[in-house]
């Protein structure tokens, strides 16, 4: 897979050089950097308008409460030829032209659905948390929550004193050389 990417990134700008040459022969120097920059024009203008209009079916789909895969996936291919027409080149600026036409997105992605069904690809996803070093999605079988609980239930209604506390909170025991302070002193002070 790697070597196919090294001379995918070997090939691309190959090709464009010398289609470069033999455009820039044909029309001349200055029509061929206008061209490259018209169609760098033109992407820029179909990406905004195609890529709203997918947008808002998107959005219409999401009202519907249905998930917008074709939606995402258009969108994609808008954006992939939307940076094809920014890079310089006839032969990327052609792919990105292609991409802008439904009919040829449409056939791309029901190829590219046919090959993640046929290779048996699977993407879920998840609105959850993943702790450290585990993945999203990766948990225990069964729905089980690993985690430590405590009771919060309140005691007896009997048992509460009505100033709203526990006699027999921690929080309440005095060290048995202290005794309690008086009520009357609002400073806490002994007498």
């Amino acid at each position: 897979m790697r070597l196919l990417i090294f001379l995918f990134l070997i090939a691309i700008p190959i090709a464009e050089i010398a289609v470069f040459i033999e455009v820039g022969e044909e029309i001349g120097v200055w029509p061929t950097i206008g061209l490259c920059l018209a169609t760098a024009l033109a992407g820029s203008f179909l990406l905004r308008q195609q890529g709203l209009a997918t947008l808002n079916s998107a959005r219409i789909q999401l009202d519907q409460g249905k998930m917008p895969v074709g939606e995402m996936l258009h969108g994609l291919a808008l954006m992939l030829a939307g940076a094809l027409l920014l890079v310089p080149g006839f032969v990327t600026d052609t792919v990105g032209l292609l991409l802008f036409v439904p009919g040829v997105r449409r056939w791309l992605m029901g190829g590219l659905l046919a090959g993640l069904v046929k290779t048996g690809a699977v993407f879920t996803a998840s609105a959850g948390f993943s702790g450290p070093g585990q993945r999203q999605g990766q948990g225990r079988p069964g729905g089980v929550i690993d985690g430590d609980y405590q009771d919060i239930t309140p005691p007896n209604p009997d048992d509460i004193t009505p100033g709203g506390t526990n006699p027999d909170s921690p929080w309440r025991q005095l060290p048995d050389d202290t005794s309690a302070p008086d009520d009357s002193d609002p400073r806490g002070e002994k007498k």
